[in-house]
């Protein structure tokens, strides 16, 4: 079987699934906490190399400031869970100038190995398309030059939407869609979008 060297996350459908548990839609992102780690888990399982994850973009920060300071907790939360699974190269990137980068995640902004990495591990935290773009602007590159060309996009909620999603990294990447929003999550989602992903002819423009 052909395994992606590197799969991207986009964990969507949290205030959808609170709503439909009669919770407030803050209240969804603490759930997406574990399906996270099970997901982590499956990727090492597959011996993939590197995973991304879509923590909350800049855009995200014009909600409401319960669910702004909800999916910041979040953030730190998952973090903390991810060096608790051991055995990763994380780094998180972002735009560290904005009241909204949370504090607690500045100094793995330099990439930081937790015990004998067997997978990289990025977290797009209050990351934004323009911000990554500008760092070309000024001569730099991009503000993600670190993270490496994306093969595999897996977007949980049924949106077939990138949303802004590291542009340069995702130029040839495939994007497979599951329906079950993020706190549902089961191993099978991703087992079958690895199965999806064997059976496209990549060619990458060849």
């Amino acid at each position: 079987m052909r395994i992606p060297k590197h799969i991207a996350i986009i964990p969507d459908g949290n205030r959808r699934w609170a709503q439909g548990h009669q919770m407030k839609k803050k209240d969804g992102y603490q759930k997406g906490l574990f399906p996270g780690v099970q997901v982590l888990r499956k990727a090492k399982e597959y011996g993939i190399s590197e995973i991304t994850y879509y923590g909350f973009t800049t855009d995200n920060c014009k909600r409401p400031k319960e669910q702004k300071e909800a999916f910041q907790k979040a953030c730190v939360d998952a973090l903390r869970l991810i060096k608790e699974e051991g055995n990763v190269s994380l780094l998180v990137v972002g735009n560290t100038e904005s009241e909204n980068f949370p504090e607690e995640l500045r100094e793995y902004t330099t990439r930081k190995e937790i015990g004998k990495p067997e997978i990289k591990v990025n977290f797009l935290v209050n990351y934004g398309w323009d911000w990554d773009l500008s760092g070309i602007e000024k001569g730099k590159g991009p503000n993600s030059k670190e993270i490496s060309r994306i093969d595999l996009i897996i977007r949980w909620g049924n949106m077939r939407r990138l949303s802004g999603m590291l542009p340069i990294q995702s130029v040839y990447v495939d994007f497979y869609v599951v329906e079950r929003l993020w706190p549902d999550y089961q191993d099978i989602d991703f087992d079958e979008a690895i199965v999806w992903y064997d059976q496209q002819d990549v060619t990458l423009g060849g």
